[in-house]
């Protein structure tokens, strides 16, 4: 794909846009679907890119690389393309993009459904269904939804993230549908929200997302590298996928630990995204590779 091709591709699609909105849903109708979430490797490599729906544009040093939409659906573009890529998960305008760029076909694609706690806000902890709710995801014709859960004990509002959360496993697994649970231990410090990643607040937290909904069989957990991997994911019977969190300062320590934790039992694989999208030195492509090696 040349630089001038994609330019003239992403100019199609902001006519479409604003011209024929119907042909999302036939994009959506048409997208080819694999025939499995695990494919023949029995591993995933997704690439994240939900994080602007949470008002997150941070990536590295600069505060707002992920907020020039045409950047980032170049660089998702490119990591799409890179073979052993399974598929991205993203937010209902950020996945419409891509269909309607036609990078979806043949890929796992997850809904990204709450996004209402907003980095940095009052209220970060209540994060509420915004985004995908289960219905639409079904109706996509995608392959699950991944939902954001902050545990803080000390804020009331946890426990209508908790309910809305079982709500929607519940719901997916109706549909027969995958739930990407992405659970934490979080408190404030100095009025923002951190997550706490010591081992026994990643074990508390993973058994809190493992016993959410009406049935755990199409629930899937998406977790943080920390100390004392083998004992953390010994929580829970569950599939798990690795986070790949902030841009590292250092790649191949990242890399290292990803390989480390990927000999588990249950972990299936990666979901990465700033990491991969906007990595020291600007190489994509050669982020996105070094990733999937770790798979093989």
């Amino acid at each position: 794909m040349t630089q001038g091709t994609f330019r003239e591709r992403l100019d199609a699609l902001v006519e479409m846009r604003a011209t024929g909105p119907a042909a999302i849903e036939d994009a959506a109708r048409r997208r080819v679907r694999r025939d499995s979430l695990l494919g023949a490797s029995g591993r995933l490599m997704i690439v994240a890119a939900d994080h602007p729906g949470r008002g997150a544009l941070a990536a590295g040093r600069d505060p707002l690389a992920m907020g020039d939409r045409r950047d980032l659906l170049e660089r998702l573009c490119l990591a799409l393309g890179r073979p052993g890529v399974d598929g991205v998960l993203g937010t209902p305008d950020i996945v419409e993009d891509l269909l309607l760029l036609g990078a979806l076909d043949g890929k796992v694609v997850l809904g990204s459904m709450n996004r209402g706690g907003l980095a940095g806000s009052s209220f970060e902890i209540d994060d509420r269904f915004t985004g995908y709710d289960a219905a639409a995801i079904a109706a996509s014709g995608l392959d699950g939804g991944k939902m954001l859960l902050r545990v803080d004990t000390g804020d009331p509002a946890t426990v209508r993230t908790l309910e809305s959360c079982a709500h929607a496993v519940t719901e997916l697994a109706a549909h027969r549908l995958v739930s990407m649970v992405e659970p934490f231990l979080s408190h404030r410090v100095d009025g923002r929200v951190r997550n706490i990643l010591t081992p026994e607040a990643m074990i508390r937290a993973i058994a809190i997302a493992s016993a959410l909904g009406t049935t755990s069989a199409y629930t899937w957990l998406k977790v943080p590298v920390v100390a004392d991997m083998e004992r953390v994911m010994a929580a829970s019977t569950l599939p798990a996928l690795l986070l790949g969190g902030e841009v590292p300062d250092d790649p191949g320590a990242a890399l290292a630990g990803w390989r480390k934790a990927l000999a588990l039992p249950t972990v299936r694989g990666l979901v990465v995204g700033r990491s991969l999208l906007y990595p020291p030195g600007g190489d994509v492509e050669a982020a996105v590779d070094a990733a999937v090696e770790v798979l093989r």
